[in-house]
């Protein structure tokens, strides 16, 4: 999941640098979304190993 986050990421840098704002837009939109689901499922990973 975080690796999709980070590609999207870079995405979204090529494409502001190339000038195309909403696809930047866009893929900075879901780079956030997933990385904010990584961090939640890393959350409860890390609180159902310790139970």
């Amino acid at each position: 999941m975080l690796h999709y986050a980070v590609i999207f990421f870079v995405i979204a840098l090529i494409a502001a640098v190339l000038g195309f704002s909403g696809i930047a837009g866009a893929a900075s939109n879901i780079a956030w979304i997933l990385f904010v689901v990584f961090l939640i499922l890393a959350i409860i990973s890390m609180f159902r190993k310790r139970g």
